[in-house]
């Protein structure tokens, strides 16, 4: 029994931060959103109390907000931002060069991946029939 390698290293980092995040993510944003949102006491709307990744997909794909199972998708937005940041984390710490190109690299890796996985998400919803036009 040797000493464990960069690449299992990185493996066991990046199920223990997915698991981090996630349970920060879901249990304590997400919920807290939830809570205010079907809430019983409506002091003043405020736009602030809802979710980017709701605004985001509501506005690019024209989905109907009403319709939409905000429970479900609190639990896939946490596992979608859960993923993303850990993926990135681990890959950008088992990159050996410079941190300026570690940086930009992990930079790249997020957009990319946020931009991708919520345009499937977008266009998964679509299809369920939560558009506005109902189609």
């Amino acid at each position: 029994m040797g000493t464990m390698s960069r690449l299992e290293a990185g493996i066991i980092f990046f199920f223990i931060l997915f698991l981090v995040v996630f349970f920060f993510d879901y249990f304590f944003v997400k919920r807290r959103y939830l809570k205010r949102l079907n809430g019983k006491k409506k002091k003043k709307k405020n736009k602030n109390n809802e979710l980017t990744e709701i605004v985001y997909l509501v506005n690019k794909f024209k989905l109907d907000k009403s319709r939409l199972p905000l429970n479900k998708l609190c639990l896939v937005f946490s596992l979608i931002n859960a993923f993303i940041i850990s993926l990135v984390a681990v890959l950008v710490l088992l990159i050996d060069t410079y941190i300026i190109l570690q940086l930009v690299i992990g930079f790249v890796l997020l957009i990319a991946l946020i931009y991708a996985l919520y345009e499937l998400l977008g266009r998964y919803l679509e299809r369920k029939g939560y558009g506005k036009n109902g189609k």
